[in-house]
């Protein structure tokens, strides 16, 4: 079976959520503009707002794996 490339919003949101758990800066994002900068934003927010929730490392791993199935499944 051919595998669906992901669509690039999702990507980016993943890759902020990433960028959010290593404790990087929202500066670092690689997008200038558009939905793609939003949706990085996006993930690099709920990957901060986790921390500070008192989410460690490997529960926010877990929940990035939980949002990359429900995704991939949908």
């Amino acid at each position: 079976m051919k595998r669906q490339k992901r669509d690039q919003t999702e990507r980016a949101y993943m890759k902020g959520y990433k960028a959010g758990i290593d404790g990087r800066s929202r500066s670092l994002c690689p997008h200038e503009t558009g939905q793609t900068r939003q949706q990085w934003l996006n993930g690099w927010r709920e990957a901060r707002i986790d921390h500070w929730d008192g989410y460690n490392r490997t529960a926010q791993f877990q929940k990035l794996s939980n949002i990359h199935y429900s995704a991939a499944s949908g």
